[in-house]
């Protein structure tokens, strides 16, 4: 009875035992799967963002053809000119939106990385003023030739501007309610600024500007430290127009333009009439007329003109929905990311994008006067849409790490 009665109590020890070793090997199973749960999770981030922008990108391939394969045809006789240009563009775009993705994004936060994101651009912005390696198109010195390339430098900037104030803000947030934690800021701001309106390039300018007012808005500058930045800005916006002759010709254009119809109001008039004659679904992909020279710049600066003529006021909802909707997840992305630098490079990235489809549709529509900026991933131009692209992948980069 004895040996039994241990045979039974071996026998329950034995069971509370293999008990404990089934409940810790459950246990590390499932802390195993959330953990594998969770990384997944990361890895997959907000797969929207490579989406839109591969949409967006290659719906502006489309229609890049579309609004220039005329002009190509009488200018270059050939009427894919433009638009292989573009999808080079757009394949490299592709390539370093990849790559983004897939890169580890807080090595720009690097002191060194950072500065040179920075000092580069403004390198390259200087170089525009050389006799040689500046190009000039329409009375304006804003890219540079090196080989066979063309480069826009100021696109460039724009992003170099956001790495550099992202990463100066992250490690000086205490020092950013002070005005003296700012200066590097607006320092670096305002030299960028300086070297694009001297191309002259007032819309990319006041772009800049706005970029850098944003930057500080979310870097946690004081609101009586804006009222010190902000005098001198709208102090500076009529003086410049004020000091080029053209400028108030296309602001008076902008006033009124069928006072002079043929002359400085003509673009505007003629891009309200490509809007006028899409109606609600358009004219239909390809069969746009302004585009047969009657609208200057169609494929670049005023190609949302275009989309509005062949494919309505339909097919611009339908733009400007997916545009939004990038603009949303960019900015949900910089909302839900896990640190300061990660919030301002998302944040900065994703305003650029937004302020100048803001510019570009409110110009096209005649609600601002007339200036040059193209819409991001749709205007013909490499540059640009390289660098968007890209962009897009850090931003998607962001957003993996982010939750």
């Amino acid at each position: 009875m004895k040996k039994g009665g241990i045979n039974l109590l071996n026998w329950y020890a034995r069971l509370k035992k293999k008990q404990s070793r089934e409940r810790k090997t459950s246990n590390l199973t499932t802390t195993h799967l959330s953990q594998t749960k969770a990384k997944s999770n990361r890895k997959k981030g907000d797969l929207l963002i490579p989406i839109l922008t591969v949409l967006l990108a290659g719906f502006g391939v489309i229609m890049v053809y579309s609004a220039s394969y005329y002009v190509a045809e009488v200018q270059y006789g050939d009427r894919f000119y433009f638009a292989k240009k573009q999808l080079v563009g757009f394949l490299l775009g592709l390539a370093g939106m990849i790559f983004a993705c897939g890169f580890d994004y807080k090595k720009l936060k690097n002191k060194n990385v950072r500065f040179f994101s920075l000092f580069v651009p403004i390198i390259l912005l200087a170089l525009v003023f050389v006799p040689g390696i500046g190009k000039t198109n329409y009375g304006a010195t804003r890219w540079i030739g090196i080989g066979g390339v063309t480069i826009q430098p100021s696109e460039i900037a724009k992003y170099g501007f956001v790495i550099f104030s992202a990463g100066y803000m992250s490690e000086n947030m205490g020092k950013m309610r002070k005005f003296s934690g700012m200066i590097p800021v607006l320092l670096a701001g305002g030299v960028i600024c300086l070297l694009i309106i001297l191309e002259p390039n007032m819309s990319v300018t006041m772009c800049v500007g706005a970029l850098m007012i944003g930057m500080l808005f979310a870097g946690g500058v004081k609101w009586k430290h804006f009222a010190v930045i902000l005098l001198p800005a709208l102090i500076a916006v009529p003086v410049l127009i004020i000091s080029e002759p053209y400028r108030l010709l296309r602001l008076s254009a902008f006033l009124d333009p069928w006072a002079s119809p043929k002359e400085e109001g003509y673009q505007l008039i003629q891009s309200l009439y490509a809007l006028g004659n899409g109606g609600w679904f358009g004219t239909g992909l390809f069969q746009s007329r302004q585009k047969y020279r009657f609208l200057p710049f169609a494929e670049s600066d005023f190609i949302l003109a275009i989309i509005g003529e062949e494919t309505g006021f339909v097919g611009i909802a339908v733009f400007f929905l997916a545009t939004v909707l990038l603009v949303y997840r960019g900015m949900r992305s910089a909302v839900k990311s896990n640190d300061f630098f990660s919030f301002l490079l998302a944040f900065g990235i994703t305003l650029v994008f937004g302020i100048q489809v803001c510019i570009n549709a409110l110009v096209v529509s005649g609600a601002i006067p007339p200036t040059g900026i193209p819409l991001p991933l749709i205007s013909s131009g490499n540059t640009a849409l390289i660098i968007t692209m890209t962009s897009m992948g850090l931003l998607y980069s962001v957003s993996k790490r982010g939750e």
